[in-house]
């Protein structure tokens, strides 16, 4: 398997594509925050396609979002303490959900820490039109003025000009290879078509190790009636 991030090349699939996220229940007390290569190798050695199928994405385990005074770990050897309403989520094409279903009842090793999987629950896509994506990597772009002008020009290629692009926070993402540097995104101000193909497509490289993968973003705008 390659440990070099990668990306199939091209525009965005066809508004028939069905993409939907493989959502697990998860037996896992804690994790290293930065775990998205041993997540992700782990998740290959079950699922051998997993890596070659084109829309295949990987969502990284989280915890409770920042607030109420807790903060995010820091530091390479940081541990995520999980609760038990933490998932694992793969974003697959539909035609491959009952394949990721081999990974029900498995154990996974994921760098010394032990997740169990358990129940699998299909998740659609979402409709609201303001996306984010934790971590956005964009070659060769280390400056936030480089890495906005990468991710808009990806876009523009796609013929999708969001009303707002911002990047945030910086997450270091090591491989053996080396450490890469990613951003957060927000994607604000989409059509409910181009809020599913880049939920289908991504952007950046590297979406088998959780990097490019968007979620849905709640503002005022999506709390209208009809929203979802």
């Amino acid at each position: 398997m390659s440990q070099t991030p990668g990306r199939e090349s091209g525009g965005l699939p066809s508004a028939g594509s069905e993409i939907i996220d493989a959502v697990f229940a998860i037996y896992c007390p804690s994790l290293p925050v930065d775990h998205a290569f041993a997540l992700s190798q782990a998740i290959q050695a079950e699922l051998p396609w997993f890596a070659a199928e084109p829309g295949a994405g990987l969502h990284t385990v989280h915890g409770a979002a920042s607030g109420s005074g807790w903060m995010r770990p820091e530091g390479g050897d940081a541990v995520l303490q999980l609760s038990r309403r933490a998932r694992l989520a793969l974003r697959l094409p539909l035609r491959r959900l009952d394949d990721a279903a081999a990974l029900v009842g498995r154990s996974l090793d994921i760098a010394g820490h032990a997740l169990r999987i358990d129940k699998l629950a299909p998740r659609p896509l979402s409709r609201i039109t303001t996306l984010f994506s934790r971590c956005v990597l964009m070659p060769d772009c280390s400056d936030e003025i480089g890495f906005l002008r990468a991710a808009t020009a990806q876009l523009d290629a796609y013929g999708i000009r969001p009303a707002r692009v911002l990047c945030g926070r910086i997450t270091p993402l090591a491989t053996p290879a080396r450490t890469y540097q990613t951003r957060s995104l927000m994607l604000a101000g989409l059509t409910r078509e181009q809020s599913l193909a880049m939920q289908r497509d991504g952007l950046g490289e590297a979406r088998t190790l959780g990097c490019g993968v968007f979620i849905p973003h709640k503002d005022i705008a999506d709390l209208r009636p009809g929203s979802d």
